[in-house]
């Protein structure tokens, strides 16, 4: 079988847990900031687990992680 490449897209936002979780960042942080409070931009910040619907296409794009 030959080597699968990596989806370099999908390797700089996801990344995986030691018990082969699927870890992602959250979104609605980059800009607009000023309207939302602070409690939710702090838990904006937080890592968040992928949910498993997902997981197995994400796996199959970073092999190797």
């Amino acid at each position: 079988m030959p080597k699968i490449k990596t989806h370099r897209g999908a390797a700089k936002r996801f990344s995986l847990t030691g018990t082969g979780k699927v870890k992602r960042s959250k979104a609605y942080t980059s800009h607009i900031l000023t309207s939302k409070t602070r409690k939710r931009k702090r838990n904006l910040r937080k890592a968040a687990i992928l949910d498993r619907s997902d997981e197995r296409e994400i796996k199959k794009l970073i092999p190797y992680k």
